[in-house]
């Protein structure tokens, strides 16, 4: 079954606003094993509008539009809809109420009398309730053809496809889609892809999809079967030959965990704590530590040491080791680490520097040139890396290699 996509806004067409909607929705539709072959924007123009409904029905089952149901004159999108598959408009006593009710909840005074274009809704249409704003949803089915309309503003229109339009497009589908994502750090896309060539040259159900994250490969792993239960017996054997192909680089088989929490949820395991030291990543990787919910009970404090300096006062990095090999050095980072843990009472430290750009770089240390230092329980090791994106690019590439180095570390003493 195919799906197009269509986002409805001015402001999207401008720039004014960025299309979170349609990444989000090309996501969902994909796990919900629907084909999208099409994305359209469209501009709040009655004619363009009407065009793009008739084009994308016209090579599509379902055509999910988002936006521009709102109480303003430009909001077309379910009068263009409706004209299009030749529908009257008529005032849903049900939507009505609602819309009253929504007005009296926030206690925003009169209602406008603009607010009841948002009641009609075309013949035949089922009306999606809108637990977040005020315009339904609708869904329209004519002639094996079908149009689904969503509220713009992403609060409102996640809830409800989560809530409505998910359940209603899986039952659609004569088998459901199940998938599962195991996540890899420590390895490039291309070299992840080539280590499973042949199992995607071979691939039929389940299939395997390699993602490319900053610092990081996923791969989506997705079946079709009757039920869960089913799905769970054609993708173990697979995910099993990931394991035996990547081993340790796999850090989760949960959508939902990030590399900082799989490294957090270690460092808990083990009873240990750390601290970080950074440089040019100016406490982003600490940042990106903190973001984990309970890191508390391991991460006390970190340094920002950008200057000399701050690297000799608070990290004890030795003049001569400054002096001699720079301050963007494997030399350094070791110091840096090894600092950090003995001036926070820490027992793993991350340090990082380098230089990030886009200005600083030579011949012999040019920009993307990064040193991360690890120290664990004695044991101190650093990696040079060598980055090619821009200044913030560098930075995250650094962060994520930080803490791929210390799950590395973490585990070295494991079976």
């Amino acid at each position: 079954m195919t799906v197009e996509l269509l986002s409805v806004g001015t402001e999207l067409l401008l720039g004014n606003i960025v299309n979170t909607n349609a990444a989000y929705l090309a996501e969902k539709c994909a796990s919900l094993g629907l084909s999208c072959y099409h994305q359209t924007v469209v501009g709040d123009n009655e004619k363009r509008l009407y065009e793009a409904v008739r084009l994308a029905l016209s090579r599509a089952d379902i055509v999910i539009l988002g936006g521009g149901l709102g109480p303003t004159k430009d909001d077309l999108t379910k009068e263009v809809t409706a004209k299009v598959f030749e529908k009257e408009l008529y005032e849903d006593k049900h939507t009505k109420e609602r819309i009253e009710q929504y007005f009296r909840q926030m206690k925003s005074g009169k209602i406008t009398d603009n607010n009841w274009k948002q009641a009609l809704v075309p013949e035949g249409a089922v009306v999606v309730d809108n637990h977040n704003g005020t315009a339904p949803g609708l869904i329209i089915e004519e002639g094996g053809k079908t149009a689904i309309l969503l509220p713009g503003p992403p609060n409102e229109l996640k809830p409800m496809f989560e809530e409505s339009i998910a359940p209603y497009l899986s039952s659609r589908q004569p088998e459901g889609i199940y998938s599962k994502m195991v996540k890899l750090c420590g390895i490039g896309e291309s070299k992840a892809e080539t280590m499973i060539s042949d199992m995607i040259k071979k691939q039929t159900n389940p299939t395997i999809a390699p993602y490319a994250k900053t610092g990081e490969v996923h791969l989506r792993l997705t079946a079709r079967a009757r039920d869960e239960k089913e799905a769970e017996c054609l993708i173990r054997p697979v995910l099993e030959e990931l394991y035996r192909r990547f081993g340790r680089l796999i850090y989760t088989e949960d959508e939902n965990v990030t590399l900082e929490e799989a490294v957090v949820e270690l460092l808990k395991e083990k009873g240990y704590t750390v601290t970080t030291a950074e440089s040019c990543t100016g406490g982003k990787l600490a940042a990106r530590i903190m973001n984990v919910a309970g890191v508390s009970s391991v991460y006390k404090e970190g340094y920002i040491t950008y200057s000399n300096a701050a690297k000799r006062k608070l990290l004890g990095v030795r003049k001569e080791t400054l002096d001699d090999f720079g301050a963007v050095s494997r030399q350094t980072a070791e110091e840096m680490a090894k600092g950090a843990a003995n001036a926070a009472g820490a027992d793993a430290a991350l340090s990082v520097t380098g230089i990030a750009g886009p200005d600083g770089g030579t011949k012999e240390k040019p920009v993307g040139l990064v040193y991360v230092g690890c120290h664990v329980k004695g044991h101190t090791r650093a990696e040079e890396f060598r980055f090619t994106g821009n200044r913030d690019k560098n930075r995250d590439y650094a962060v994520v290699r930080a803490l791929t180095l210390l799950r590395e570390e973490l585990l070295a003493g494991e079976k």
